[in-house]
């Protein structure tokens, strides 16, 4: 049995696969998935699992050197953004815009959908290197 606290083995997975920079996403139910990209659906019902204890797994697992979010975060989603920052700590932020993001996840390795509800609660997190 796994010794790590992450159990959802399709997360697992994909991040031990992933090298130095290469991208995973976690996004609100709404996010719009590319049909080349993985999907991860954890989405239950409304609001379960949130994006924030999502993102609070993946982080005990993924080595992150800088996270990716849309600048529409901060202006309409502030609570959103600031627990972000929270979870991410001195990881480097970078804003682009909501339709780059959507465009940027067509690269990512996988998203991680969840049953968040709330608008722009979505990241990309680029892989750092443990050593």
């Amino acid at each position: 049995m796994k010794k790590t606290p992450l159990l959802n083995s399709h997360i697992s997975e994909v991040i031990s696969r992933m090298g130095h920079n290469d991208t995973l996403a976690i996004g609100d139910c709404g996010l719009p998935i590319p049909e080349e990209t993985r999907r991860i659906d954890l989405a239950l019902v409304k609001g379960i699992p949130t994006f924030i204890d999502t993102l609070k797994a993946v982080l005990l697992e993924q080595q992150v050197e800088e996270v990716i979010v849309a600048r529409e975060t901060k202006e309409v989603s502030p609570e959103v953004f600031e627990s972000i920052k929270k979870e991410v700590g001195e990881v480097k932020i970078t804003f682009i815009s909501h339709e780059e993001l959507k465009e940027e996840l067509k690269k990512c390795k996988a998203v991680i959908r969840t049953g968040e509800q709330t608008p722009y609660a979505n990241v990309i997190l680029r892989s750092g290197v443990v050593f």
